[in-house]
């Protein structure tokens, strides 16, 4: 018998070190850890004031310098927040998942592919570009049967892609400010109607989802495209109802004022000293602090509106057949990439509907006036950047928490998630917004504060004594377990 000859490709072993690392002291450690998060938040302030700085430049070309929403400033705000800040943060996404999947199995993850000329993994990085170009180039294969539905076929993925790329137009990510001459603002629409742009859109996406298994021609896809449409149809309606009770608390839908009420105003950061706008003088005037159970529940039914795991059934890429079985190419790039935009589009939601959006808590008019005094009157636009570097803070948690959530979850089967979405999150929300409405009436937004306070620590105490087992099956004296279907003993 012939021996197997290895092939002459590198192993992955060689990325590997053989030889034992040299063990870190403590101080050696505790020292690339503050640098390391040193220059990813110096990384993070650049970036804001970089946005900040874009827009600015932008805007200057309009006529009025007084108020916010010229055409040239949503011009720079379209380029810097949907094609710059989404679409790369998306792309990174797509590495992060695998690295943050493998740190969490405690595996290497990516580490294959490697720029021309440099003979080092960089930490996967090089998989991103390796993954676009794939995606770009690999063949277009159309079936005979989806040939047939050409048109619909390739409306799919855009009616997937396209509605989650414009959901981020009306989130805000700074406030109205006047940055060095011209008042401008991170967001790129100002509309009365606000989350209801949002709620249009997103509906949107079910039907690329129902076309995309039904033109393919191919049962599996089909079955797969009715399991997505009927979920997505499904969290539409718990998805809605958990944002009642913060439209009851903000009096508005539209998401600019809802995060412009989360913290101080304007006028109170530049009169300086406390921030007036704090529940019982020290609690922020956060979402999640007034509906905390309605945060959870969204942030639930998000995820299984953009079937990410544990609500991925209808795509089931190891063992169940998905919707977008016959895609490939590009357009099965869409249809991924675009689970990773919405994600970005719904830690966008949660950050300005529940975490405060651009505010800071507590230190904002302070923190206005030392800037105040460091450059010459312009503390407000100082300050303007580090909220919006407070902003992709909370994005970044949001999202970790959501990756979180998706490889410390098992899947659902697919009755499960009907259950939880009608029978469990539904009734749900539903007692939510009688509360919600109940505390408003009796005393306004800080007695809606007060029993989110109660819901947190009731959710806590669920959460921390859920997993204690019954006094059934606590063992006996001798270390027996007790047979719960024993007859009762006599006496």
């Amino acid at each position: 018998m012939d021996a197997t000859l290895t092939p002459s490709s590198r192993l992955a072993s060689s990325d590997i070190p053989t030889a034992v690392p040299v063990k870190r002291t403590v101080g050696n450690w505790f020292g690339w850890l503050i640098g390391g998060w040193a220059m990813f938040f110096a990384f993070l302030f650049g970036l804001s004031a970089t946005m900040l700085g874009v827009v600015r430049l932008f805007a200057g070309f309009d006529e009025k310098k007084n108020s916010v929403g010229g055409t040239w400033e949503g011009v720079g705000n379209i380029l810097i927040l949907m094609l710059v800040f989404v679409m790369i943060l998306a792309t990174l996404l797509t590495m992060a998942d695998r690295k943050w999947s493998a740190m969490m199995q405690d595996r290497v993850g990516p580490n294959r592919a490697r720029l021309p000329g440099i003979d080092s993994p960089l930490a996967g990085l090089p998989h991103i570009i390796a993954d676009v170009l794939k995606m770009l180039f690999k063949e277009d294969f159309i079936s005979d049967g989806a040939a047939r539905q050409k048109l619909l076929f390739n409306l799919g993925p855009l009616l997937a892609f396209g509605p989650a790329f414009c959901l981020f137009a009306v989130i805000p990510m700074s406030p109205e400010v006047f940055f060095f001459g011209k008042r401008i603002s991170l967001q790129v629409l100002h509309v009365d109607w606000g989350i209801l742009y949002v709620f249009a859109l997103a509906s949107i996406g079910v039907f690329g989802t129902a076309l995309a298994g039904w033109s393919s021609d191919n049962k599996f896809a089909l079955l797969g495209g009715l399991r997505a449409s009927a979920q997505m149809i499904s969290y539409e309606v718990t998805l809605g109802l958990t944002l009642v009770g913060a439209f009851i608390a903000y009096g508005s839908v539209r998401l600019d004022v809802m995060s412009e009420l989360q913290g101080a105003t304007e006028a109170a950061i530049r009169i300086g000293g406390s921030d007036p706008t704090l529940f019982f003088g020290w609690l922020p005037a956060w979402g999640i602090f007034m509906q905390p159970l309605a945060a959870i529940f969204f942030l639930t039914a998000a995820m299984a509106e953009i079937k990410r795991t544990p609500f991925d059934t209808p795509e089931g890429e190891s063992e169940i057949i998905g919707y977008y079985l016959e895609y490939s190419g590009l357009k099965s790039g869409l249809f991924l990439i675009a689970e990773y935009v919405e994600t970005v589009v719904v830690a966008g939601i949660v950050t300005a509907i529940f975490l405060g959006g651009w505010h800071l808590p507590w230190i904002e008019p302070a923190l206005c006036s030392v800037l105040d005094g460091l450059w010459h009157g312009n503390g407000a636009a100082l300050l303007a950047i580090f909220q919006v570097m407070g902003f992709i803070i909370k994005v970044l948690l949001v999202i970790w928490v959501m990756f979180l959530a998706r490889w410390a979850l098992p899947r659902f089967r697919y009755d499960q998630v009907m259950h939880l979405g009608w029978k469990m999150l539904l009734p749900a929300s539903l007692a939510n917004v009688i509360i919600s409405a109940a505390a408003y009436l009796a005393g306004g937004r800080e007695a809606m504060a007060m029993v989110g306070l109660v819901e947190i620590v009731a959710f806590v105490g669920y959460v921390a004594f859920w997993g204690k087992k019954p006094a059934a099956d606590a063992p006996d004296a001798h270390g027996h377990a007790a047979d719960p279907h024993a007859a009762p003993a006599s006496h």
